[in-house]
């Protein structure tokens, strides 16, 4: 098998001679006496294309051959032209030189190896095997930048086994037989097999995304070239929805969002504050039961039903208290009880309310999904009285309290 793109990673047409074409799991697999499809393998996705006016979808090696994937058959022993899609592997051909030169600038400067590579759709992510600052990372961004403006050589061979004894070079695992190096002056000597520019000028640009702890060391995420433009316009368009949403100017976004969140802070300490005394409000005006008692509160949530729940308890209004709250289709609920064993009550509860939920001893929450008029009269049913009549929460009910 002839891998013409070996002898020139920019080859983007040429013919080759179907040796075999047969039906598989993924459509049709073609095999050829050369091709200038880059299998997937060491990281980088395989390329796509067409093929004698068929589609490539994906291709892979096998033994010694190279599989193409495609949607239509091809007949074996036909001379086919082949097209790749050039602007896919030319993004491949930028992201991989641009990991080869951060990789191999962190190896020189730390030590650390890149003990996994991934080439996704929308980033690169490369694994080291130690711990860096972003600080230092920008470091290497800054230098990994610099040595792409002065557009150095990317040199991709086959050293003789003389030449190889002699070199260091980064690899994740022991090679045997002919081992291809990709070397940047400077930069990176590492074996691979992918498909790389000639001149780092041609990666454009290196941008780190981010980075974070991953199995003892970091996984760093990455973007060159046309993704890393890509990137940065789609940055552009949100930061530009967010400076309107805020009124304030692009620079200013980080001071407005700060100020945002000081009066959201001010706000829910003032909700917090009218939350409590409407609790109390009610609280103070309802009447004794003694025994099991259901409220049903307009607009509380979870949190409120259990405050409420808790200051009714501690008043000693009720034995037990079932607090609800009107939702989509049903209600919440808060059991809170100084007597009863809530575990036990919340699951007969459940089962006659159609409901869901749980807790401790003392207090247990969840939903009912259940009509209002069906669920007051199992309520009733169960011991629970209302402080008033059973009404549709949707006014203040003042006729529960006294």
């Amino acid at each position: 098998m002839n891998k013409l793109y070996y002898d020139s990673p920019y080859l983007k047409t040429f013919t080759g001679t179907v040796l075999s074409c047969g039906r598989g799991k993924k459509g049709f697999e073609v095999i050829l006496d050369q091709t200038a499809f880059y299998p997937e393998g060491g990281g980088q996705p395989a390329d796509t294309g067409v093929l004698g006016g068929v589609r490539v979808f994906d291709v892979h090696e096998r033994g010694d051959g190279i599989v193409h994937y495609t949607e239509g058959e091809l007949a074996v022993g036909s001379v086919i032209n082949g097209e790749i899609d050039w602007e896919r592997r030319f993004i491949h051909m930028q992201q991989h030189s641009g990991e080869h030169l951060v990789s191999g600038l962190i190896h020189a400067r730390f030590g650390y190896d890149n003990v996994g590579f991934h080439m996704g759709e929308d980033e690169v992510t490369i694994d080291v095997n130690g711990e860096l600052t972003w600080d230092e990372l920008m470091e290497i961004e800054e230098t990994a930048n610099r040595m792409l403006w002065e557009n150095l050589e990317v040199r991709a061979y086959f050293p003789s086994r003389a030449e190889l004894a002699d070199m260091e070079y980064r690899s994740k695992k022991e090679l045997v037989g002919d081992v291809r190096i990709v070397r940047i002056p400077g930069g990176d000597t590492c074996a691979c097999c992918g498909t790389h520019v000639t001149r780092t000028g041609e990666i454009g640009i290196v941008k780190f995304l981010s980075m974070m702890h991953y199995k003892g060391g970091m996984r760093i995420s990455l973007v060159c070239g046309e993704k890393a433009a890509r990137d940065y316009e789609k940055r552009r368009r949100e930061v530009q929805k967010v400076s309107v949403l805020l009124s304030a100017k692009p620079g200013e976004i980080a001071e407005a969002v700060e100020h945002m969140k000081k009066e959201q802070e001010a706000l829910k300490a003032k909700l917090a504050e009218s939350s409590r005394e409407l609790i109390e409000y009610k609280v103070g005006r309802l009447k004794e039961n003694g025994d099991r008692l259901f409220v049903i509160e307009l607009g509380f949530d979870a949190l409120r039903l259990r405050q409420l729940a808790n200051r009714i308890l501690e008043e000693k209004k009720a034995k037990t208290i079932l607090a609800l709250a009107r939702t989509d289709g049903g209600f919440l609920y808060v059991l809170g009880s100084q007597s009863e064993d809530m575990r036990l009550l919340s699951k007969e509860l459940n089962a006659l309310l159609n409901g869901k939920g749980g807790g401790s001893m003392q207090m247990a929450q969840g939903s009912f999904l259940m009509a209002k008029e069906r669920l007051c009269a199992i309520l009733k049913e169960k011991g629970f009285s209302s402080p008033g009549p059973c009404n549709e929460p949707g006014a203040p009910n003042l006729s529960n309290y006294a």
